[in-house]
C-alpha cells in the first residue's frame, strides 16, 4: 500500500512538470534626489490581498529587477533596506503570458544621525489571513514571563481545561504543531510540554480551522501552529530572556536564543531553563441515587496537591546554502523534565441522611522524569525564478519517560479509628517512538499555483504499568491493575492543492488521501490473558477557500474542509489503570476516529473588523466519559454520537486615540450532542458566550501599560457543564538600554476568578466539582536583544513530522 501511494504521488508530480505560460513583473530602482541606481538591492513580491510574502529577488548592476512565472493576479512591490524610507509600489496587475511594467521605484534615504537608531514597528495583536488568524505574542505584555500554554489560554477563542484538554472555538480535538512540526502529546502531557517553553521564544500562533491540504487532516477542531522566534540576522545576534513570578509559590522562567550566519552557513540555538511550583485543591461532591432519584449514598472529597516541575530544554541547527538554489538544514533538540507530585486525599463516606459512615484517607507521591528528544534533515530547492521548488524532510522522535508513584490508603470509622490499611506502588515506563519522511512540490501552471506531496509516518509506543501491594515491606505484584500494552502505527498520505487569484477572487482547492493501519497488543499476567486488535482505513479529505475582495475596505471570504480525529494511543489500552480508591481510568479498544466537516463564512472591514460564521458537525464523536461501577467511577474515553456547532465571532481592532489601542473580541456558541451511551440516550445542549478584551496605552517616555481580560458562560464538554469563569490582568513595561531591553511587570488574575467549577450527571450519579490553583501571580520580567540589525534570506527550521506527536500520552 505505501508504494502505491509513493508511486501516485511521483506519477502525479512528473505528469505536471510541464512548462506552462505566466505573466512577469518588471522595474528598477534607484535612489531619489541623486538618481543612484541601486544595484544588489533586495526587492519582495507580495500578495495585494493580505501583503504576505511570495518571493524576494535582487536587483542587477542597473538597479533593474523582475519576477518571472507570477500566477495571474494582484501584487505589491517592496524594497527591503534600513537606509531608506519605506515604501509600496502601487497594486501591479499580472495577466498570463502578460508584462506587467512596475516602472521605476523612487526610494528616500533616512535622515543619517551619528547614534544608532533603532526603528520599532508595533505589531497588531491580530491579523486575518486568508484561512488563518495569526496572533502576534508580543504584542500583549502579560504574556511575559509565562509559558506557552499561558499564551494560548490568552488567545481569543481558545480554551484549556482543567485536564489540559485545548479547545478552539468551544470544540475539543485540537492539532498542536510547534514551527509546523506536532508536538505528539495530548492532554496533561501536552500541558507540561506547553509549560516547559517559556512565551520569550514564541513569535506567532495561528490559529486554522480548516487548514489546506498539506497539512496533515488530524484535528477535528483545527490546528494550531506556534511559530518560535528564528532570527534571520547577519553576524551574531541573540535574545535573553528572564522572568520571576511570585504567587502561593515562586516560578521563573529563562531562555537564550543565539544566530551566526557567516557566507553559506547559518546556525542557530536555544537554551531554555523553568522552574514551577504550584498547587491544586480540589473539591468533589458526589450524590449516589436510587432510580427515583432519592439519595443512596454521598461522598465529599477533598485532594490537595503540590507539584514541583523542571524543564530544561536545547535546540540546535544550521542552514547550509550549498547554492543559490539548495538549501540543506539539519535540527536536533531535546528536553528533560523532572517533576515531583505530593498529595493529601479525604474522603467522607455518607450514607443518605449525610452522618458519616467512613473515612478514607490517601498519602500519595508521585516523582517523573520525562525526556524527549527530535531530529529533522531538510532540502529545499528551488528549480527556476519561477516558484517551481521542492521540499523534504527526514523526522525522528523520542519520548521517554519513568514514573514511581506510592499510595498510602487508610479507612477509618466515624470516630476516627482505623479499620483497615493498603500501601501501593507503582512503576509506569513509557517509551514512544516516531519515523516520518515527507516531500512536498510546487510549480506554477498557467496562472495556478500547484502543490503535491506525500507523507510516510510510523509509530511505536510501549507502555508498562506495574502495580504492588506492600505489606510488612513486601511487595506482590497487583495483577488486576498491572499490564503491559504495545502499540504500532502506519499513515501514508497524498495530497493535491491547485490556488489561483483572479482580479477580485481568490481561489483554492484541495484534496488529501490517507491510508491508516494500526494494531494493537496487551500482554497478560496470571489473572488476565492476552489481548489484540487490528484494523485499517482509508479516509479522503477535500478543502476549499473562496475569497472576494470587491474593494480596498472590504474582503469576504468561505472556507469548507474535512478533518479527522484519531484515539490517542494510550485510549486505545484496555487496561483499568488507578487514580485513586475509589477513581480508575480506562482504555477503549474499540474506539473509532471521529470525523468532522467544517464551514465558515467571514467578512473583514478595513482589516480592523472581522465578522465569521461557522458549522461544525462531528460524526462519532469520543471524549471523556463517566461510568458508575458500585461506588467508584470508571473514566474512559467513549463514542458518543454526534456533535452540532454553530460559531458566530466578532473581532475588532480599534484606536479610540493615538495612544490607546483597544482589541475586543466575542463569541456566541451552541453546541448539541446527541447519541448513545452506556446503553442509555444522551441528550445535551447548551449556549454560551465568551468576551476578551486587550487595552494598551502608550504613556510617553518608553512606558507602556496593558489592561486585558476575560470571560465566559457556563459551557459544556460532554458530559461536563463548566460554569462560568474569567479573568483580569495587567501590565506595565518600560524599554531601556537604547530600546534593545525592556522591563515588565504583570499582575495576573488579580481577583482570582480562574478556579473552575463544574457539574455532571450520569446514570445515578450526580458530581459537582470546584478546583482552585496558583492562578493569582505577581511577574517581573526582563528582555535584551543583541546584535546589529542586517537583514539576511530566509532560512528553514521546520520539519515534516506533522501527524502523530500530539497524540502520545507520556508520562510527562
Amino acid at each position: 500500500m505505501k508504494k502505491m501511494f509513493l508511486s501516485a504521488c511521483l506519477v502525479g508530480l512528473g505528469t505536471w512538470s510541464i512548462a506552462q505560460d505566466a505573466g512577469e513583473i518588471s522595474g528598477s530602482i534607484y535612489e531619489n534626489g541623486s538618481e543612484k541606481k541601486l544595484s544588489a538591492f533586495p526587492v519582495a513580491l507580495l500578495k495585494a490581498a493580505d501583503s504576505s510574502e511570495i518571493k524576494t529577488v535582487l536587483t542587477d548592476a542597473e538597479g533593474k529587477f523582475r519576477f518571472p512565472g507570477i500566477a495571474e493576479g494582484s501584487y505589491l512591490l517592496k524594497p527591503h533596506s534600513a537606509m531608506y524610507q519605506p515604501v509600496y509600489s502601487k497594486p501591479l496587475l499580472v495577466k498570463p503570458s502578460g508584462l506587467t511594467d512596475a516602472g521605476s521605484i523612487q526610494l528616500t534615504p533616512k535622515p543619517k544621525n551619528l547614534k544608532e537608531v533603532t526603528v520599532t514597528s508595533k505589531k497588531p495583536m491580530l491579523e486575518q489571513k486568508m484561512g488563518k488568524t495569526v496572533v502576534h505574542v508580543d504584542a500583549m505584555i502579560s504574556n511575559t514571563g509565562s509559558s506557552a500554554l499561558d499564551v494560548l489560554e490568552r488567545i481569543p477563542g481558545v480554551s484549556v481545561d482543567k485536564d489540559g484538554v485545548i479547545s478552539l472555538n468551544g470544540r475539543q480535538g485540537v492539532w498542536v504543531l510547534i514551527d509546523g512540526k506536532p508536538a505528539y502529546l495530548t492532554g496533561q502531557e501536552l500541558a507540561n510540554y506547553l509549560r516547559g517553553i517559556p512565551s520569550s521564544q514564541l513569535d506567532q500562533v495561528e490559529l486554522m480551522t480548516n487548514p489546506p491540504a498539506k497539512y496533515d487532516a488530524a484535528g477535528s477542531a483545527g490546528v494550531i501552529n506556534i511559530r518560535t522566534k528564528k532570527n534571520k540576522q547577519m553576524g551574531f545576534n541573540g535574545n535573553l530572556s528572564t522572568a520571576l513570578a511570585f504567587g502561593v509559590y515562586p516560578k521563573t522562567n529563562n531562555s537564550l536564543n543565539l544566530n551566526m550566519r557567516k557566507g553559506k552557513v547559518n546556525l542557530f540555538s536555544t537554551l531554555s531553563a523553568n522552574y514551577r511550583k504550584n498547587f491544586q485543591d480540589l473539591f468533589i461532591d458526589r450524590r449516589y441515587t436510587f432510580s427515583d432519584k432519592s439519595t443512596k449514598a454521598i461522598f465529599n472529597q477533598e485532594n490537595n496537591r503540590v507539584k514541583s516541575n523542571e524543564s530544561f530544554q536545547a535546540k540546535l541547527g544550521m542552514d547550509f546554502y550549498a547554492t543559490k538554489k539548495t538549501t540543506l538544514g539539519f535540527l536536533v533538540s531535546g528536553m528533560t523534565a523532572p517533576g515531583d507530585i505530593k498529595g493529601e486525599n479525604q474522603t467522607l463516606l455518607k450514607d443518605k441522611f449525610g452522618s458519616i459512615d467512613s473515612i478514607v484517607t490517601a498519602a500519595s507521591k508521585e516523582s517523573s522524569n520525562w525526556r524527549n528528544f527530535s531530529a529533522n534533515l531538510n532540502l529545499r530547492h528551488q528549480f527556476d525564478s519561477t516558484g517551481k521548488e521542492l521540499t523534504a524532510d527526514i523526522d525522528y522522535l523520542s519520548y521517554v519517560s519513568v514514573k514511581d508513584q506510592l499510595f498510602h490508603n487508610r479507612t477509618l470509622n466515624p470516630g476516627g479509628l482505623l479499620r483497615y490499611e493498603d500501601l501501593l506502588r507503582g512503576d509506569l515506563p513509557s517509551d514512544i517512538r516516531i519515523y516520518t519522511a515527507k516531500i512536498d512540490y510546487t510549480q506554477p501552471l498557467a496562472g495556478y499555483l500547484f502543490e503535491a506531496g506525500a507523507k510516510s509516518g510510523l509509530v511505536k509506543t510501549d507502555n508498562t504499568a506495574g502495580y504492588f501491594n506492600i505489606t510488612n515491606g513486601l511487595e506482590t505484584p497487583d495483577y488486576d491493575k498491572t499490564n503491559s500494552f504495545r502499540y504500532e502505527e502506519n499513515i501514508n498520505a497524498v495530497y493535491v492543492n491547485l490556488s489561483r487569484e483572479f482580479k477580485k477572487w481568490g481561489f483554492q482547492a484541495g484534496l488529501r488521501a490517507e491510508h491508516t493501519n494500526y494494531k494493537g497488543f496487551q500482554f497478560g499476567n496470571p489473572m488476565q490473558s492476552d489481548s489484540s486488535f487490528s484494523r485499517q482505513y482509508f479516509s479522503v479529505f477535500p478543502t476549499l477557500f473562496l475569497s472576494y475582495k470587491p474593494g480596498t475596505n472590504h474582503q469576504f471570504g468561505f472556507n469548507y474542509g474535512r478533518r479527522i480525529n484519531r484515539p490517542d494511543y494510550e485510549d486505545l489500552n484496555p487496561f483499568l489503570f488507578f487514580l485513586d480508591k475509589y477513581t480508575y481510568g480506562s482504555g477503549n479498544p474499540y474506539l473509532r476516529p471521529m470525523f468532522s466537516d467544517v464551514l465558515e463564512f467571514s467578512h473583514t472591514y478595513r482589516q480592523k473588523l472581522t465578522t465569521t460564521l461557522k458549522y461544525a458537525r462531528t460524526k462519532d464523536l469520543f471524549n471523556e466519559t463517566f461510568e458508575e461501577r458500585g461506588f467508584a467511577t470508571i473514566v474512559r474515553v467513549g463514542n458518543y454520537g454526534l456533535m452540532q456547532n454553530v460559531n458566530i465571532s466578532v473581532s475588532a481592532q480599534l484606536s479610540p486615540a493615538k495612544w490607546l489601542k483597544s482589541v475586543l473580541f466575542t463569541e456566541a456558541r451552541h453546541i448539541w450532542f446527541s447519541g448513545i451511551l452506556y446503553g442509555e440516550e444522551f441528550n445535551q445542549s447548551q449556549s454560551a458566550v465568551l468576551f476578551h478584551v486587550n487595552n494598551q496605552a502608550d504613556l510617553g517616555k518608553g512606558w507602556t501599560a496593558e489592561l486585558a481580560g476575560f470571560y465566559r458562560t457556563k459551557n459544556i464538554e460532554g458530559q461536563m457543564s463548566i460554569l462560568p469563569l474569567g479573568e483580569v490582568n495587567a501590565a506595565l513595561q518600560k524599554q531601556v538600554l537604547k530600546k534593545k531591553g525592556s522591563v515588565r511587570m504583570t499582575f495576573r488574575d488579580i481577583f482570582y476568578t480562574r478556579p473552575a467549577r463544574g457539574e455532571m450527571s450520569f446514570q445515578n450519579t450526580e458530581v459537582k466539582f470546584r478546583e482552585f490553583n496558583d492562578s493569582r501571580q505577581v511577574v517581573i520580567g526582563f528582555t535584551y536583544r543583541f546584535g546589529k540589525p542586517v537583514k539576511a534570506s530566509p532560512k528553514r527550521k521546520t520539519g515534516g513530522a506533522s501527524d502523530e506527536q500530539n497524540r502520545v500520552k507520556s508520562a510527562g
